[in-house]
């Protein structure tokens, strides 16, 4: 019989009692590198038209679940990939 290890286990429990959250949300900043974009207005621009990866707000802060980042730039490459 296997036996985990006492970190594989922690970790397994620490990520079932987060429930699924990221360890760390993402900034527009994060997202200006990630793609190489010109600026962080190239971020809120998106955001106001609603072309870009859904974010939320906390406070007056600007957040991104990397998940749905992810899920974002595949249904583009997808996209264009059709086209």
């Amino acid at each position: 019989m296997a036996t985990e290890e006492p970190t594989d286990l922690l970790n397994a429990l620490l990520a079932l009692l987060r429930g699924g959250v990221p360890d760390r949300y993402l900034t527009p900043e994060d997202l200006v590198t990630m793609f190489s974009l010109p600026s962080v207005e190239t971020v809120y621009q998106w955001r106001r038209k609603r072309i870009g990866p859904p974010g939320f707000r906390v406070g007056r802060y600007l957040r991104f679940n990397p998940a749905a980042v992810r899920a974002w730039e595949a249904e583009r490459t997808a996209l264009d990939d059709a086209a």
